[in-house]
């Protein structure tokens, strides 16, 4: 009945997870979408009272005429369409989501005993309630003088959330401290929807109805918040993907990672943003991002800059990682920190198979994944999850020193294979 269960939770978990990728292309994609549209509109002669722009568009073998106004018009049209599910839904599947892998997985996946000393209802409520605290400290900053100077109100926006990366890595994970800033910023993204777009469109709605003329102030601080949006969307879909690359997450640098994919996201944005808006082509925002990129791609591996045991990370035949110096040692680390759950009958408490079928438990299987060991265990510490088999960090450098032994003696026809 256990397997059975545990079969049936991973496909709640997939299931979950398929729609709130859908539901988050829905959201980034209207978004986007609307953003290319505000910044490409154009004035003309025959625009009615109130008009703000307009434009012409092509797509699916037909044309769009499209018109905005900048407060309302001057009266409520028969049909209207509010994009408001695309965020809620990206929302609630996210925060299902974090529960079925973060919480429920808690003591794998969220708390790092070797970082703090919590038990899993302290992390889980650390958890939580950062989020709200997320939105509650970004909306008072909204909401005061800084209101009225938005460039340094995204500085300080910038500054909350390095800190919260900082302090994320304090005590999760480092899967679960990319993972929870990406739901911080997704947090107030979508809070930004709920509390503030949406109820001020209704405002502006109500007015109409009542045939009063709309205070331009709704629209202003909704464009406010809307222009912080998409900004942060690149940063949270980077955040998002972040647990399938050790390289990204487990590096004891991954706040600072987190910070350059931030500034990432601003030059990005400014490139399309300026693009849609026609007010030139700011090339130099792609070296500065390729440059953010470099850095963050060496701070990812900065602990080899400091050991001998730097290597590349190319893969090679079964046999040369097999009688390269260190593999007996190695082996017996793999053994004793990972084959208790990469096993195919493993005995860990709560695994029932091998994660990701990935089998540890003879030679052939440690050589066959010998660049999956050094990625996740010698360079990251994203293996074991959590550190639950306590692996030292002795062990991890041997795990480096027996994948560059056999990098060195390796032909460099086959280690380009």
């Amino acid at each position: 009945m256990a397997y059975e269960l545990a079969i049936i939770w991973d496909w709640l978990a997939f299931a979950v997870r398929w729609l709130h990728v859908i539901t988050a292309i829905a959201w980034i994609g209207s978004s986007f979408y609307f953003i290319a549209l505000d910044l490409g509109l154009r004035q003309a002669p025959d625009l009615p009272k109130g008009a703000h722009g307009e434009e012409w568009q092509v797509h699916g073998g037909g044309f769009y005429h499209i018109r905005k106004y900048l407060v309302a018009p001057e009266r409520m049209p028969e049909h209207l369409t509010w994009f408001k599910w695309e965020s809620y839904s990206t929302w609630l599947s996210g925060a299902a989501l974090l529960m079925i892998v973060y919480w429920a997985g808690g003591e794998l996946y969220l708390i790092d005993a070797s970082k703090s000393d919590l038990s899993l209802l302290q992390g889980i409520l650390i958890s939580a309630g950062s989020l709200a605290f997320g939105w509650i400290v970004y909306d008072q900053l909204c909401k005061s003088p800084l209101g009225e100077t938005p460039t340094l109100l995204m500085v300080l926006l910038f500054v909350l959330l390095v800190v919260m990366g900082w302090g994320y890595n304090q005590v999760f994970t480092g899967r679960a401290s990319l993972l929870h800033l990406g739901a911080f910023t997704a947090t107030i993204m979508s809070a930004n929807v709920f509390f503030i777009i949406i109820p001020n469109q209704k405002i502006v709605v109500a007015d109409l109805i009542a045939g009063r003329a709309p205070d331009p102030k709704y629209g202003k601080i909704a464009k406010l918040r809307s222009t912080h949006n998409n900004y942060l969307t690149l940063p949270v879909i980077f955040f998002m993907l972040s647990n399938h690359y050790p390289l990204a997450f487990a590096s004891e640098y991954n706040w600072i990672i987190a910070a350059l994919v931030f500034l990432m996201g601003v030059t990005i944005r400014h490139y399309f943003n300026s693009l849609h808006a026609r007010r030139g082509n700011p090339i130099w925002t792609w070296p500065a991002t390729i440059i953010l990129f470099i850095l963050i791609m060496w701070l990812s591996t900065a602990p080899l800059h400091q050991d001998p045991s730097d290597t590349s990370e190319l893969s090679a035949r079964q046999d040369i990682f097999a009688t390269a110096v260190g593999f007996d040692e190695a082996q017996d680390i793999v053994l004793g920190r990972c084959s208790m759950c990469h096993a195919r009958e493993p005995v860990y408490d709560g695994i029932h198979r091998a994660p990701k079928h990935v089998f540890l438990e003879t030679t052939a299987d440690i050589t066959q994944h010998a660049k999956a060991i050094y990625l996740q265990s010698g360079v990251s510490h994203a293996m074991p999850p959590a550190n639950v088999s306590w692996m030292e960090e002795d062990e991890r450098v041997s795990i480096r020193q027996w994948y560059r032994n056999a990098m060195d003696t390796m032909p460099l026809s086959l280690a380009l294979k």
